[in-house]
Protein backbone atom coordinates (compact mmCIF):
# COMPACT_ATOMS: atom_id res chain seq x y z
CA UNK A 1 0.00 0.00 0.00
CA UNK A 2 1.67 3.10 -0.88
CA UNK A 3 1.67 6.86 0.95
CA UNK A 4 -1.45 8.05 -1.46
CA UNK A 5 -3.28 5.00 0.02
CA UNK A 6 -3.24 6.17 3.02
CA UNK A 7 -4.72 10.08 1.66
CA UNK A 8 -1.01 10.97 1.65
CA UNK A 9 0.09 9.93 4.83
CA UNK A 10 2.98 7.27 5.34
CA UNK A 11 5.93 6.93 6.31
CA UNK A 12 7.85 7.24 10.07
CA UNK A 13 7.12 11.11 9.74
CA UNK A 14 3.61 10.91 10.47
CA UNK A 15 2.93 8.10 12.29
CA UNK A 16 -0.33 9.68 13.96
CA UNK A 17 -1.74 10.61 10.46
CA UNK A 18 -4.75 8.86 9.26
CA UNK A 19 -6.99 8.80 6.24
CA UNK A 20 -9.94 10.72 6.25
CA UNK A 21 -12.89 8.50 5.68
CA UNK A 22 -16.51 9.79 4.96
CA UNK A 23 -19.27 7.43 5.85
CA UNK A 24 -21.23 5.13 3.14
CA UNK A 25 -23.90 7.19 1.82
CA UNK A 26 -27.49 5.82 2.95
CA UNK A 27 -29.71 7.94 0.60
CA UNK A 28 -28.73 8.61 -3.45
CA UNK A 29 -31.27 10.14 -5.23
CA UNK A 30 -30.95 10.64 -8.56
CA UNK A 31 -32.67 12.86 -11.49
CA UNK A 32 -35.72 12.66 -10.06
CA UNK A 33 -38.60 14.45 -11.19
CA UNK A 34 -42.05 15.37 -10.28
CA UNK A 35 -45.23 17.52 -11.60
CA UNK A 36 -48.04 18.62 -10.89
CA UNK A 37 -50.05 19.27 -13.79
CA UNK A 38 -48.15 22.21 -15.51
CA UNK A 39 -45.86 23.25 -12.61
CA UNK A 40 -42.66 21.25 -12.20
CA UNK A 41 -41.75 20.94 -8.35
CA UNK A 42 -38.77 18.58 -9.00
CA UNK A 43 -36.75 18.41 -12.34
CA UNK A 44 -33.86 15.89 -12.16
CA UNK A 45 -33.02 16.20 -8.50
CA UNK A 46 -29.80 14.48 -7.11
CA UNK A 47 -29.12 13.82 -3.28
CA UNK A 48 -26.43 11.94 -1.16
CA UNK A 49 -27.01 11.42 2.42
CA UNK A 50 -24.02 9.78 4.49
CA UNK A 51 -25.24 7.36 7.47
CA UNK A 52 -24.69 9.22 11.07
CA UNK A 53 -24.83 12.53 9.82
CA UNK A 54 -26.87 16.07 9.87
CA UNK A 55 -28.17 16.97 6.19
CA UNK A 56 -29.99 20.11 6.12
CA UNK A 57 -31.76 21.00 2.99
CA UNK A 58 -32.58 24.75 2.82
CA UNK A 59 -34.49 26.78 -0.12
CA UNK A 60 -37.16 29.33 -0.89
CA UNK A 61 -40.62 28.26 -0.48
CA UNK A 62 -41.70 26.76 -3.63
CA UNK A 63 -38.03 25.24 -4.26
CA UNK A 64 -39.59 21.38 -4.01
CA UNK A 65 -37.95 20.52 -0.83
CA UNK A 66 -41.69 19.56 0.63
CA UNK A 67 -42.27 17.37 -2.52
CA UNK A 68 -38.23 16.00 -1.99
CA UNK A 69 -39.37 15.07 1.23
CA UNK A 70 -42.54 13.73 0.64
CA UNK A 71 -41.23 11.34 -2.18
CA UNK A 72 -39.02 10.04 0.73
CA UNK A 73 -41.54 9.22 2.71
CA UNK A 74 -44.06 7.16 0.78
CA UNK A 75 -46.30 10.17 0.67
CA UNK A 76 -45.86 10.94 -3.20
CA UNK A 77 -44.76 8.79 -5.78
CA UNK A 78 -41.93 10.68 -8.12
CA UNK A 79 -42.63 10.87 -11.86
CA UNK A 80 -38.91 9.89 -12.93
CA UNK A 81 -35.75 9.01 -10.96
CA UNK A 82 -34.80 6.58 -8.79
CA UNK A 83 -34.08 6.51 -5.18
CA UNK A 84 -31.25 4.05 -3.10
CA UNK A 85 -31.15 2.75 -0.03
CA UNK A 86 -27.45 1.53 0.83
CA UNK A 87 -26.94 0.95 -2.32
CA UNK A 88 -30.13 -0.86 -3.23
CA UNK A 89 -32.68 0.68 -5.70
CA UNK A 90 -35.75 1.17 -3.59
CA UNK A 91 -39.40 1.76 -4.45
CA UNK A 92 -41.22 3.95 -1.80
CA UNK A 93 -44.90 3.99 -3.23
CA UNK A 94 -46.25 4.46 -0.34
CA UNK A 95 -45.61 5.19 3.68
CA UNK A 96 -46.15 1.63 4.46
CA UNK A 97 -43.51 0.91 2.20
CA UNK A 98 -40.98 3.81 3.52
CA UNK A 99 -41.04 2.73 6.71
CA UNK A 100 -40.80 -0.85 5.73
CA UNK A 101 -37.20 0.25 4.31
CA UNK A 102 -36.40 2.42 7.15
CA UNK A 103 -37.79 6.16 6.41
CA UNK A 104 -39.07 8.00 8.79
CA UNK A 105 -40.67 11.80 8.97
CA UNK A 106 -41.58 14.37 11.27
CA UNK A 107 -43.67 16.96 9.66
CA UNK A 108 -43.82 20.60 10.18
CA UNK A 109 -47.85 20.44 11.38
CA UNK A 110 -47.61 17.87 13.86
CA UNK A 111 -50.12 14.52 13.13
CA UNK A 112 -50.57 13.42 16.79
CA UNK A 113 -54.38 12.96 18.39
CA UNK A 114 -54.84 15.32 21.38
CA UNK A 115 -57.36 13.09 22.95
CA UNK A 116 -55.25 10.36 23.11
CA UNK A 117 -52.55 9.41 25.37
CA UNK A 118 -48.99 9.71 24.80
CA UNK A 119 -48.83 5.73 24.32
CA UNK A 120 -51.81 5.34 21.87
CA UNK A 121 -50.09 8.04 19.78
CA UNK A 122 -46.81 6.63 19.74
CA UNK A 123 -48.56 3.01 18.43
CA UNK A 124 -51.49 4.47 16.33
CA UNK A 125 -52.41 1.70 13.69
CA UNK A 126 -49.43 -1.23 15.22
CA UNK A 127 -50.64 -1.78 18.64
CA UNK A 128 -48.64 -4.86 19.88
CA UNK A 129 -51.31 -7.49 20.58
CA UNK A 130 -51.34 -11.01 23.39
CA UNK A 131 -54.54 -13.11 21.83
CA UNK A 132 -56.14 -10.99 19.70
CA UNK A 133 -55.95 -8.03 22.88
CA UNK A 134 -53.88 -4.91 22.49
CA UNK A 135 -51.66 -5.30 25.08
CA UNK A 136 -50.84 -2.12 27.08
CA UNK A 137 -48.33 -3.69 29.00
CA UNK A 138 -45.84 -4.49 25.64
CA UNK A 139 -46.94 -0.94 24.43
CA UNK A 140 -45.12 0.64 27.96
CA UNK A 141 -42.56 -1.67 27.81
CA UNK A 142 -41.09 -0.47 24.14
CA UNK A 143 -42.07 3.21 24.74
CA UNK A 144 -40.18 3.41 27.76
CA UNK A 145 -36.39 3.66 26.17
CA UNK A 146 -37.19 5.37 23.65
CA UNK A 147 -39.25 8.18 25.76
CA UNK A 148 -36.20 8.14 27.50
CA UNK A 149 -33.87 8.71 24.91
CA UNK A 150 -35.65 12.06 23.63
CA UNK A 151 -35.95 13.18 27.25
CA UNK A 152 -39.40 13.00 27.81
CA UNK A 153 -40.29 12.63 31.31
CA UNK A 154 -44.14 12.74 31.05
CA UNK A 155 -46.96 10.14 32.14
CA UNK A 156 -47.90 7.81 29.16
CA UNK A 157 -51.05 8.20 29.74
CA UNK A 158 -51.19 11.94 29.45
CA UNK A 159 -53.51 12.80 27.03
CA UNK A 160 -50.98 14.86 24.25
CA UNK A 161 -53.23 17.70 24.14
CA UNK A 162 -51.61 18.54 27.60
CA UNK A 163 -48.54 18.81 26.65
CA UNK A 164 -46.21 21.68 25.65
CA UNK A 165 -45.80 22.21 21.78
CA UNK A 166 -42.07 21.05 22.32
CA UNK A 167 -42.96 17.37 24.54
CA UNK A 168 -45.92 16.85 21.35
CA UNK A 169 -42.61 17.65 19.09
CA UNK A 170 -40.70 14.89 20.93
CA UNK A 171 -43.52 12.72 20.96
CA UNK A 172 -43.81 12.93 17.40
CA UNK A 173 -39.96 11.91 17.00
CA UNK A 174 -40.11 8.94 19.40
CA UNK A 175 -43.18 6.95 17.29
CA UNK A 176 -40.60 7.52 14.26
CA UNK A 177 -37.75 6.27 16.18
CA UNK A 178 -39.98 3.64 17.53
CA UNK A 179 -39.63 2.14 13.72
CA UNK A 180 -35.83 1.69 14.11
CA UNK A 181 -35.28 3.93 11.31
CA UNK A 182 -31.84 4.20 9.06
CA UNK A 183 -33.10 7.97 8.27
CA UNK A 184 -35.00 10.24 9.87
CA UNK A 185 -36.10 13.75 8.11
CA UNK A 186 -37.69 16.39 9.65
CA UNK A 187 -39.47 19.12 8.22
CA UNK A 188 -38.97 22.37 9.90
CA UNK A 189 -39.33 20.47 13.35
CA UNK A 190 -38.73 23.86 15.46
CA UNK A 191 -40.88 26.38 13.67
CA UNK A 192 -42.75 26.89 16.75
CA UNK A 193 -40.25 25.76 19.41
CA UNK A 194 -38.62 28.56 21.75
CA UNK A 195 -34.86 28.91 22.07
CA UNK A 196 -34.89 26.18 25.12
CA UNK A 197 -36.51 23.32 23.21
CA UNK A 198 -34.86 24.41 20.42
CA UNK A 199 -31.61 23.27 22.23
CA UNK A 200 -33.29 20.39 23.63
CA UNK A 201 -34.22 18.98 20.07
CA UNK A 202 -30.57 19.26 18.66
CA UNK A 203 -29.44 17.26 21.36
CA UNK A 204 -31.35 14.73 20.42
CA UNK A 205 -30.33 15.06 17.33
CA UNK A 206 -26.68 14.72 18.14
CA UNK A 207 -27.15 11.21 19.78
CA UNK A 208 -29.07 10.26 16.89
CA UNK A 209 -25.94 10.48 14.43
CA UNK A 210 -24.30 8.57 17.05
CA UNK A 211 -25.99 5.64 16.82
CA UNK A 212 -25.39 5.84 12.40
CA UNK A 213 -28.92 7.43 11.59
CA UNK A 214 -29.07 9.89 8.89
CA UNK A 215 -31.11 13.12 9.44
CA UNK A 216 -32.76 15.12 6.86
CA UNK A 217 -33.38 18.42 8.49
CA UNK A 218 -35.17 21.22 6.96
CA UNK A 219 -35.34 24.63 8.09
CA UNK A 220 -35.44 27.97 7.02
CA UNK A 221 -33.09 29.11 10.08
CA UNK A 222 -29.88 29.30 8.78
CA UNK A 223 -28.35 30.17 12.10
CA UNK A 224 -29.41 26.86 13.47
CA UNK A 225 -28.43 24.94 10.31
CA UNK A 226 -25.30 26.02 10.43
CA UNK A 227 -24.79 25.01 13.97
CA UNK A 228 -26.50 21.69 14.06
CA UNK A 229 -25.62 20.62 10.16
CA UNK A 230 -22.88 18.69 8.37
CA UNK A 231 -23.96 18.95 5.02
CA UNK A 232 -26.51 21.58 3.33
CA UNK A 233 -27.84 21.42 -0.01
CA UNK A 234 -29.49 23.97 -1.66
CA UNK A 235 -32.62 24.22 -3.73
CA UNK A 236 -33.98 26.27 -6.21
CA UNK A 237 -36.72 26.05 -8.62
CA UNK A 238 -36.98 22.21 -7.95
CA UNK A 239 -33.30 21.50 -8.27
CA UNK A 240 -29.97 21.63 -6.28
CA UNK A 241 -27.68 24.19 -7.44
CA UNK A 242 -25.42 23.82 -4.37
CA UNK A 243 -24.70 20.90 -1.61
CA UNK A 244 -21.14 21.15 0.20
CA UNK A 245 -20.16 20.30 3.88
CA UNK A 246 -20.90 22.49 6.57
CA UNK A 247 -17.22 23.82 6.73
CA UNK A 248 -16.88 25.04 3.49
CA UNK A 249 -19.91 27.15 2.96
CA UNK A 250 -20.24 30.73 4.64
CA UNK A 251 -24.19 31.96 5.33
CA UNK A 252 -24.02 34.72 2.39
CA UNK A 253 -22.97 31.66 0.27
CA UNK A 254 -25.87 30.37 1.23
CA UNK A 255 -28.44 32.86 1.00
CA UNK A 256 -26.94 33.76 -2.44
CA UNK A 257 -27.94 30.35 -4.15
CA UNK A 258 -31.23 30.06 -2.47
CA UNK A 259 -32.07 34.04 -3.84
CA UNK A 260 -29.58 34.60 -6.34
CA UNK A 261 -28.51 37.97 -4.36
CA UNK A 262 -26.15 38.78 -1.73
CA UNK A 263 -27.49 38.88 1.83
CA UNK A 264 -27.30 42.20 2.29
CA UNK A 265 -29.82 43.25 -0.51
CA UNK A 266 -32.09 41.56 1.59
CA UNK A 267 -33.37 44.53 3.43
CA UNK A 268 -34.49 47.73 2.35
CA UNK A 269 -32.41 50.86 2.22
CA UNK A 270 -32.57 53.04 5.54
CA UNK A 271 -34.05 56.61 5.52
CA UNK A 272 -32.20 59.59 5.65
CA UNK A 273 -32.24 60.28 9.75
CA UNK A 274 -35.27 62.83 10.22
CA UNK A 275 -33.83 66.15 11.33
CA UNK A 276 -35.80 67.41 14.68
CA UNK A 277 -37.99 65.51 16.78
CA UNK A 278 -40.36 63.50 15.19
CA UNK A 279 -44.13 63.12 17.33
CA UNK A 280 -44.75 60.15 19.53
CA UNK A 281 -46.97 57.74 19.09
CA UNK A 282 -46.49 55.82 22.00
CA UNK A 283 -45.06 56.71 25.32
CA UNK A 284 -44.63 54.03 27.84
CA UNK A 285 -43.30 54.96 31.84
CA UNK A 286 -43.06 52.74 34.16
CA UNK A 287 -45.52 49.75 33.04
CA UNK A 288 -45.40 47.01 34.86
CA UNK A 289 -47.62 43.55 34.44
CA UNK A 290 -47.26 41.00 37.04
CA UNK A 291 -44.01 39.34 37.11
CA UNK A 292 -43.10 39.44 33.86
CA UNK A 293 -42.55 42.72 33.21
CA UNK A 294 -41.63 45.22 35.46
CA UNK A 295 -40.95 49.76 35.40
CA UNK A 296 -40.22 49.76 31.59
CA UNK A 297 -40.42 53.15 30.05
CA UNK A 298 -39.66 54.24 26.70
CA UNK A 299 -41.26 55.88 23.87
CA UNK A 300 -41.63 55.15 20.02
CA UNK A 301 -42.22 58.09 17.22
CA UNK A 302 -43.94 58.61 14.42
CA UNK A 303 -42.35 56.69 11.08
CA UNK A 304 -40.09 54.75 13.37
CA UNK A 305 -39.04 51.35 13.52
CA UNK A 306 -38.26 49.84 17.03
CA UNK A 307 -36.32 46.39 17.37
CA UNK A 308 -37.27 44.49 20.44
CA UNK A 309 -34.71 42.18 21.28
CA UNK A 310 -34.76 39.27 24.28
CA UNK A 311 -35.10 35.80 25.28
CA UNK A 312 -38.02 33.55 25.29
CA UNK A 313 -39.85 34.79 28.47
CA UNK A 314 -37.97 38.14 28.47
CA UNK A 315 -41.12 40.48 28.95
CA UNK A 316 -41.31 41.16 25.19
CA UNK A 317 -44.41 39.20 24.42
CA UNK A 318 -46.09 40.91 27.73
CA UNK A 319 -44.87 44.44 26.23
CA UNK A 320 -47.24 43.23 22.73
CA UNK A 321 -49.56 41.55 24.58
CA UNK A 322 -50.02 44.98 27.07
CA UNK A 323 -50.72 47.68 24.58
CA UNK A 324 -52.63 45.56 21.95
CA UNK A 325 -55.31 45.16 25.30
CA UNK A 326 -54.61 41.10 25.81
CA UNK A 327 -52.67 41.94 29.34
CA UNK A 328 -53.58 44.06 31.99
CA UNK A 329 -50.97 46.03 33.12
CA UNK A 330 -50.68 46.25 37.38
CA UNK A 331 -49.07 50.02 37.32
CA UNK A 332 -47.86 53.20 34.45
CA UNK A 333 -48.59 55.39 32.64
CA UNK A 334 -49.24 54.67 28.67
CA UNK A 335 -50.01 57.49 26.15
CA UNK A 336 -50.82 55.65 22.68
CA UNK A 337 -51.87 57.47 19.25
CA UNK A 338 -53.12 60.22 21.33
CA UNK A 339 -55.40 58.65 23.96
CA UNK A 340 -54.59 57.95 27.47
CA UNK A 341 -54.58 54.53 28.40
CA UNK A 342 -53.97 50.96 27.48
CA UNK A 343 -57.12 49.38 25.02
CA UNK A 344 -58.98 47.10 27.19
CA UNK A 345 -59.45 44.19 24.80
CA UNK A 346 -58.00 43.48 20.99
CA UNK A 347 -61.39 44.78 19.18
CA UNK A 348 -61.00 48.19 20.82
CA UNK A 349 -56.95 48.14 19.99
CA UNK A 350 -58.24 47.94 16.14
CA UNK A 351 -60.25 50.68 16.51
CA UNK A 352 -57.28 52.67 17.91
CA UNK A 353 -55.46 51.95 14.74
CA UNK A 354 -53.30 49.45 16.58
CA UNK A 355 -52.64 45.89 15.26
CA UNK A 356 -50.81 42.74 16.33
CA UNK A 357 -49.29 39.89 13.96
CA UNK A 358 -48.82 37.22 16.52
CA UNK A 359 -45.75 34.79 16.09
CA UNK A 360 -48.53 31.48 16.26
CA UNK A 361 -50.03 32.83 12.96
CA UNK A 362 -51.91 28.95 12.61
CA UNK A 363 -53.62 29.49 15.98
CA UNK A 364 -53.55 33.12 16.99
CA UNK A 365 -53.67 34.75 13.77
CA UNK A 366 -55.81 32.81 10.91
CA UNK A 367 -58.78 31.04 10.81
CA UNK A 368 -57.33 28.01 8.71
CA UNK A 369 -60.47 26.55 7.63
CA UNK A 370 -61.45 29.58 6.23
CA UNK A 371 -61.10 31.01 2.75
CA UNK A 372 -58.48 33.85 2.01
CA UNK A 373 -61.43 36.03 1.74
CA UNK A 374 -62.94 35.40 4.90
CA UNK A 375 -59.56 35.73 6.99
CA UNK A 376 -58.81 39.29 4.97
CA UNK A 377 -61.81 40.68 5.64
CA UNK A 378 -62.27 39.46 9.67
CA UNK A 379 -60.61 42.82 10.84
CA UNK A 380 -62.42 44.93 9.18
CA UNK A 381 -65.99 43.63 9.33
CA UNK A 382 -65.50 42.31 13.21
CA UNK A 383 -63.65 45.26 14.80
CA UNK A 384 -63.94 48.52 12.63
CA UNK A 385 -67.35 48.01 10.86
CA UNK A 386 -68.67 47.05 14.13
CA UNK A 387 -70.62 44.02 12.87
CA UNK A 388 -72.33 46.13 9.47
CA UNK A 389 -72.76 43.80 6.84
CA UNK A 390 -70.63 44.76 3.79
CA UNK A 391 -71.66 43.87 -0.33
CA UNK A 392 -69.77 40.86 -0.42
CA UNK A 393 -68.06 42.42 -4.24
CA UNK A 394 -66.51 44.90 -1.86
CA UNK A 395 -64.99 42.71 0.98
CA UNK A 396 -63.43 41.11 -2.65
CA UNK A 397 -62.22 43.83 -4.03
CA UNK A 398 -60.41 45.12 -1.07
CA UNK A 399 -59.31 41.59 -0.54
CA UNK A 400 -58.30 40.79 -3.98
CA UNK A 401 -56.02 44.52 -3.81
CA UNK A 402 -54.10 42.92 -0.66
CA UNK A 403 -53.13 39.39 -2.70
CA UNK A 404 -52.18 41.78 -4.93
CA UNK A 405 -50.14 44.27 -3.31
CA UNK A 406 -48.72 41.71 -0.76
CA UNK A 407 -48.08 39.02 -3.95
CA UNK A 408 -50.11 36.39 -2.05
CA UNK A 409 -50.50 33.05 -3.71
CA UNK A 410 -52.93 31.59 -4.04
CA UNK A 411 -55.49 29.61 -6.46
CA UNK A 412 -58.12 31.67 -5.33
CA UNK A 413 -60.20 33.45 -2.36
CA UNK A 414 -62.43 30.93 -2.07
CA UNK A 415 -58.91 28.49 -1.26
CA UNK A 416 -59.02 27.77 2.75
CA UNK A 417 -55.87 29.71 4.32
CA UNK A 418 -54.61 25.97 5.79
CA UNK A 419 -53.70 25.06 2.01
CA UNK A 420 -51.23 27.85 1.66
CA UNK A 421 -47.56 27.82 2.53
CA UNK A 422 -46.36 29.63 5.44
CA UNK A 423 -44.77 32.42 3.68
CA UNK A 424 -48.49 33.19 1.75
CA UNK A 425 -50.27 32.77 5.14
CA UNK A 426 -47.88 35.22 6.77
CA UNK A 427 -48.83 37.72 4.31
CA UNK A 428 -52.72 37.22 5.11
CA UNK A 429 -52.27 37.55 8.42
CA UNK A 430 -50.55 41.33 7.55
CA UNK A 431 -52.69 41.56 4.69
CA UNK A 432 -55.86 41.80 6.77
CA UNK A 433 -54.83 44.57 9.36
CA UNK A 434 -53.49 46.63 6.43
CA UNK A 435 -57.42 47.13 5.76
CA UNK A 436 -57.39 48.97 8.59
CA UNK A 437 -54.40 51.16 7.75
CA UNK A 438 -53.53 50.82 11.46
CA UNK A 439 -50.72 53.32 12.70
CA UNK A 440 -49.22 51.15 15.51
CA UNK A 441 -47.82 48.21 14.05
CA UNK A 442 -47.00 45.32 16.57
CA UNK A 443 -45.11 42.62 15.21
CA UNK A 444 -44.39 39.68 17.35
CA UNK A 445 -41.50 37.41 14.96
CA UNK A 446 -43.19 38.20 11.77
CA UNK A 447 -40.72 35.75 9.80
CA UNK A 448 -40.83 32.83 11.74
CA UNK A 449 -40.98 30.14 9.31
CA UNK A 450 -40.87 31.81 6.65
CA UNK A 451 -38.55 31.16 3.47
CA UNK A 452 -36.16 33.91 2.29
CA UNK A 453 -38.12 35.38 -0.35
CA UNK A 454 -40.88 35.82 1.65
CA UNK A 455 -38.89 37.70 4.37
CA UNK A 456 -37.51 39.81 1.93
CA UNK A 457 -41.05 40.92 0.82
CA UNK A 458 -41.94 41.50 4.75
CA UNK A 459 -38.81 43.78 4.95
CA UNK A 460 -39.85 45.94 2.55
CA UNK A 461 -43.76 45.87 3.85
CA UNK A 462 -42.53 47.02 7.40
CA UNK A 463 -40.16 49.98 5.93
CA UNK A 464 -43.14 51.11 3.32
CA UNK A 465 -45.33 50.89 6.76
CA UNK A 466 -42.44 53.46 8.59
CA UNK A 467 -42.28 55.46 5.50
CA UNK A 468 -45.73 56.29 5.22
CA UNK A 469 -45.98 57.33 9.08
CA UNK A 470 -46.93 53.79 11.03
CA UNK A 471 -45.08 53.02 13.65
CA UNK A 472 -43.91 49.67 14.03
CA UNK A 473 -42.76 47.32 16.95
CA UNK A 474 -40.98 44.51 15.59
CA UNK A 475 -39.55 41.24 18.12
CA UNK A 476 -37.57 38.98 16.01
CA UNK A 477 -35.40 35.65 16.87
CA UNK A 478 -33.24 36.35 14.28
CA UNK A 479 -30.68 39.62 15.90
CA UNK A 480 -29.80 40.04 12.10
CA UNK A 481 -33.35 41.14 11.22
CA UNK A 482 -33.16 43.48 13.96
CA UNK A 483 -29.73 45.29 13.09
CA UNK A 484 -31.12 45.22 9.27
CA UNK A 485 -34.39 46.76 10.01
CA UNK A 486 -34.34 48.67 13.42
CA UNK A 487 -33.84 52.23 13.75
CA UNK A 488 -33.02 51.41 17.66
CA UNK A 489 -33.49 48.23 19.49
CA UNK A 490 -34.08 47.78 22.60
CA UNK A 491 -33.24 44.84 25.11
CA UNK A 492 -34.98 43.28 27.55
CA UNK A 493 -33.86 40.71 30.00
CA UNK A 494 -36.16 38.61 32.97
CA UNK A 495 -38.88 41.31 32.63
CA UNK A 496 -36.96 44.75 32.42
CA UNK A 497 -36.02 46.75 30.03
CA UNK A 498 -32.16 47.23 30.33
CA UNK A 499 -30.07 48.26 26.85
CA UNK A 500 -31.04 50.45 23.84
CA UNK A 501 -28.37 50.20 20.84
CA UNK A 502 -27.98 51.83 18.02
CA UNK A 503 -28.78 49.41 14.52
CA UNK A 504 -25.31 49.45 13.76
CA UNK A 505 -24.73 47.45 16.61
CA UNK A 506 -22.07 43.98 16.35
CA UNK A 507 -23.42 40.70 16.54
CA UNK A 508 -21.65 39.66 19.27
CA UNK A 509 -22.36 42.92 21.37
CA UNK A 510 -26.29 42.39 20.64
CA UNK A 511 -26.32 38.60 21.19
CA UNK A 512 -24.26 39.37 24.87
CA UNK A 513 -26.44 42.05 25.61
CA UNK A 514 -29.69 39.69 24.93
CA UNK A 515 -27.93 36.96 26.66
CA UNK A 516 -26.79 38.62 30.18
CA UNK A 517 -29.29 41.85 30.36
CA UNK A 518 -26.28 44.38 29.57
CA UNK A 519 -23.42 45.11 26.54
CA UNK A 520 -19.80 43.60 26.97
CA UNK A 521 -17.42 46.01 28.68
CA UNK A 522 -15.15 47.74 26.58
CA UNK A 523 -11.67 46.49 25.70
CA UNK A 524 -9.31 48.18 27.83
Amino acid sequence: MSPSDLGGCGGDSAPLCRAVVEPPVVVEVAGLSKAYGGVTALERMDLRVRRGRVHAVVGENGAGKSTLMKILAGAVSADSGSIRLDGRQVELGSPRAAQAHGMGIVYQELSLFPDRSVLANLFVDREPRRMGLVSRRRMAEQAAPVLASVGLDVDPDTPVGRLTIGERQLVEIARVLLEDPRVVILDEPNSALNDAETRRLFSILRQLVTRDIAILYVSHRLEEVFEIADAVTVMRNGRPVLSRPVTELHMAEVIRAMVGRDQGELFPPRRPPVAGRRPPALEVRGLTVGEDLVDVSFGAAAGEVVGLAGLEGAGVATLLGAIFGTRRPAAGDVTCLDAAGLPSNPTRAARRGISLVPADRRNQGLMLDNSVLQNLSHVSVGAIQRGSWLRRGSMAAAAGHQVQRLRIKTPSLATHVGQLSGGNQQKVVIGKWLEIQPRLVLLDDPTRGVDIGAKREIYQLIREMADGGGTILFRSTELSELRGLADRILVFYRGRLTTECPPGIASHDLLHAVNTGSLPAASP
